[in-house]
């Protein structure tokens, strides 16, 4: 199965599975509004069901939030419209090709999707690509290998058909996105079930 008929298939079921793994949410998203300015234009990258894209909403000029499978973009097009989220648009964008000019945004959202990622070097160049000169790149990302507990969940969640590709510490996505060549200027591990690791970068100038 391929990621994208997983996450469509279970589109409709995402946001009941965060009422298990999501205690690390409220927490992520001030961080994530934190790191934008005011005004700022961000492009989201796997938006999913737009849990994030709220929040990044209520800071933002202008949203451009992507979703590689169509089934998210649905749920997520859907909630754009019910809360009133008019400076969000809604588009399916695969990360490897990204429809927009380089270094045209402020600020580049992809949470909880580099563990699942194919080629992992290849989705942060094309993140740190779209990002302007001194823009954020910020990457909050479930750590499956960040403790005993994680590593176990992890592996429960692999034998269900989910599509991980690898399994990150805080300190491993750290040194990833640091080997992108972009400057890390603040972590913070969220706990929960799976932490979610917070990583904030910007591109250099």
């Amino acid at each position: 199965m391929r990621k994208s008929d997983y996450f469509d298939k279970h589109a409709r079921k995402y946001d009941a599975s965060m009422r298990i793994f999501g205690r690390p949410l409220p927490r992520t998203c001030e961080l994530v509004t934190e790191a934008l300015s005011d005004g700022a234009k961000v492009l989201e990258v796997a938006a999913g069901t737009g849990l994030v894209t709220r929040a990044i909403a209520k800071k933002a000029r202008e949203v451009v939030a992507t979703d590689y499978a169509e089934g998210m973009v649905e749920v997520l097009k859907r909630r754009a419209f019910a809360e009133g989220l008019a400076n969000v648009q809604c588009q399916q964008a695969d990360v490897y090709a990204l429809p927009f000019e380089p270094a045209s945004f402020d600020a580049v959202v992809a949470a909880n999707v580099l563990h699942l990622v194919p080629n992992l070097e290849k989705a942060l160049e094309a993140l740190k690509a779209a990002a302007r000169p001194g823009g954020k790149v910020i990457v909050p990302t479930f750590c499956h290998a960040e403790n005993l507990g994680s590593q176990l969940v992890s592996r429960v969640l692999a034998l269900t058909g989910f599509p991980g590709q690898r399994r990150f510490s805080l300190a491993s996505l750290e040194r990833a996105v640091r080997d992108a060549g972009l400057n890390v200027v603040r972590t913070e591990l969220v706990p929960g079930i799976l932490p979610i690791g917070y990583v904030e970068a910007v591109r250099p100038a």
